[in-house]
């Protein structure tokens, strides 16, 4: 359930923090007010794709977050939780996302960074947001399908059925392979087997590319390098005028100074420690000078070094090969391995076909008896989940429509086995038929998009019964709807709101009335600034908001109505 959200620089709201109760909320306003902005942000916390452009003028970022409290039924989200050892505070999360005008967004659960994606599946285990255009969802067959299996109970067995379709896809594309690269198999092994003796023979190492060019560098430089590391051993160390010597000198002087005045402990005790770090300085700058030696045609073995390697490293680059910070020659070392790796693949190619062939048939036997029982679940679902939205029509002003959920076979293949795609054996539509005596047709046949709002709100409603979210968003489902029809929808959505946490937003009073919180949503000019507040509406305010939404304004005659919807429709 959402508990608090809170929104900051969001379009045209500057700061805004909204408190919400379990059962109906209702955010009604003027047209242009914000209403959708609020369930704009909310989406945006849901996952939705978004961009800079959300970002309220001349502000860096836009951030909306949110209290959630989770129902202890809710097990998805809390094993999904566990999963990531993320942990709520007495059953409640907090979730943040923000984005800067650079589009970069940042995602927080518990203060711990999610992607996008992973805060779109958590949240979906909480909210089911239904926006204005979402109608077009249910004119999908995909989504038919989807709604039929989250009725019935069957969306793990369609997953299941979903991933051994595709391993079967995998498995029938390796042995295609297999079989057409029998032809090429010698040639391929010939190819490879050259690769791998070349590299052996050049025999590279991690980390050599690096350390010949240092010695090239070296190589190329030995005159300069060879008189300033003289240079610099002959200043610090080669003479009593040089560093060390005067370092030493000054020891000397100060151990006879400490003698007199043990006020120099801390002095003289530094300065031992500099005498013996020169030493070392100086054994060391003697030991590389010394050890500058230049050897004829080396500079020309380690240039041609680098020549091979680079040649190397531009004939044998391995497709899974990444770089990152690794050489040209970790390159050439990854490629010998996948070469050897499929020439031993190759080798073995008959055996993986006769593996490849065996695993087909299980795993096509497999499908064929999930397919069957994914089948029978399914009509049987179709046909409740059918009956129980007919029921609910009835109940939203169209007694005469029967709606029906089809749940047939694909069909069947030349070889008379049933054809069968990544979800099952089904095809699955829902139909309906608005009046009596007409035939059933698609939805997208539906001429009032008021009956197909109120199609929508059953199928919402039926689908709420079978799982564990809690919160549902309606967002203008009372578009092309009015009169007795609106009374219904309203009562609807009151009834839903003793089992579930609704927000709805909408124009018809016969709605609002209904509300067992209701808010305002308003625009308003503050120090030149066009900015969205809201405001949680009792009383007199609630009646005077009532009163505008039936005649767009305050009159004596809307009031009265207004008084009288709130004492029939209203919360005692």
């Amino acid at each position: 359930m959402l508990e608090e959200l809170s929104i900051r620089n969001y379009a045209l709201i500057d700061n805004l923090s909204l408190t919400f109760e379990n059962h109906l909320n209702i955010l009604t306003g003027e047209t242009g007010a914000g209403k959708s902005i609020i369930v704009g942000s909310l989406s945006f916390l849901l996952g939705a794709k978004s961009d800079a452009s959300v970002i309220r003028a001349g502000c860096d970022e836009a951030s909306v977050s949110a209290v959630v409290s989770i129902a202890p039924a809710n097990r998805d989200v809390r094993a999904w939780l566990s999963a990531r050892e993320i942990e709520s505070d007495d059953g409640s999360i907090i979730v943040r996302r923000s984005i800067k005008v650079s589009g970069r967004s940042s995602i927080y659960v518990q203060n711990v960074p999610l992607s996008r994606n992973d805060l779109s599946q958590l949240m979906g285990f909480l909210f089911d947001l239904h926006g204005q255009h979402d109608h077009e969802s249910l004119l999908r067959k995909d989504v038919h399908r989807h709604c039929l299996d989250r009725f019935a109970g069957t969306e793990e067995d369609a997953a299941e059925f979903n991933r051994r379709f595709l391993e079967l896809a995998d498995r029938k594309k390796a042995f295609e392979l297999s079989v057409n690269s029998e032809r090429d198999r010698d040639s391929r092994i010939e190819l490879l087997s050259y690769a791998v003796d070349e590299i052996n023979k050049a025999a590279p190492k991690s980390g050599e590319i690096r350390e010949l060019e240092a010695e090239a560098q070296r190589l190329s430089s030995f005159e300069k390098l060879s008189q300033h590391s003289q240079g610099a051993a002959a200043a610090f160390c080669g003479s009593d005028n040089s560093a060390l010597g005067q370092i030493r000198k000054t020891r000397s002087s100060l151990e006879s100074a400490y003698a007199l005045d043990e006020g120099l402990a801390a002095v003289s005790k530094r300065m031992d420690d500099l005498y013996y770090e020169a030493e070392d300085l100086a054994e060391e700058l003697r030991s590389y000078r010394d050890g500058l030696s230049y050897e004829p045609g080396r500079l020309e073995e380690v240039d041609d070094r680098l020549g091979l390697l680079s040649r190397l490293g531009k004939k044998y680059k391995p497709r899974s090969y990444e770089g990152g910070g690794a050489g040209p020659e970790d390159a050439i070392l990854a490629y010998r391995a996948e070469a050897e790796q499929e020439i031993e693949a190759l080798s073995q190619s008959e055996e993986n076909r006769e593996k490849l062939k065996a695993e087909i048939g299980a795993l096509t036997k497999e499908i064929a008896v999930r397919a069957a029982s994914l089948s029978a679940k399914r009509k049987d679902g179709a046909g409740k989940l059918g009956s129980e939205v007919n029921a609910i029509l009835l109940r939203l002003g169209m007694p005469r429509a029967r709606f029906e959920v089809r749940s047939g076979d694909k069909g069947r293949g030349a070889t008379g086995n049933l054809l069968m795609g990544p979800w099952g054996a089904d095809e699955v539509e829902f139909l309906i038929s608005a009046n009596s005596g007409e035939p059933l047709k698609e939805l997208s046949r539906i001429a009032s998009g008021g009956e197909l709002s109120r199609v929508m709100l059953a199928i919402k409603t039926v689908l709420a019964r079978s799982d564990a979210i809690e919160t549902l968003v309606f967002d203008e489902i009372d578009a092309g709807i009015g009169g007795e029809v609106a009374l219904a929808v309203g009562e609807y959505l009151e009834k839903m709101g003793t089992i579930k946490q609704i927000f709805c937003i909408t124009h018809l009073a016969s709605i609002a009335v209904r509300a067992d919180n209701h808010i305002k949503v308003e625009k308003s000019e503050q120090r030149g600034r066009t900015q969205t507040t809201i405001k949680l509406l009792s009383g007199k305010e609630r009646r005077e908001e009532i009163a505008r939404m039936l005649a767009g304004g305050g009159g004596g005659a809307a009031l009265a109505h207004a008084a009288d919807l709130l004492a029939k429709y209203g919360k005692k």
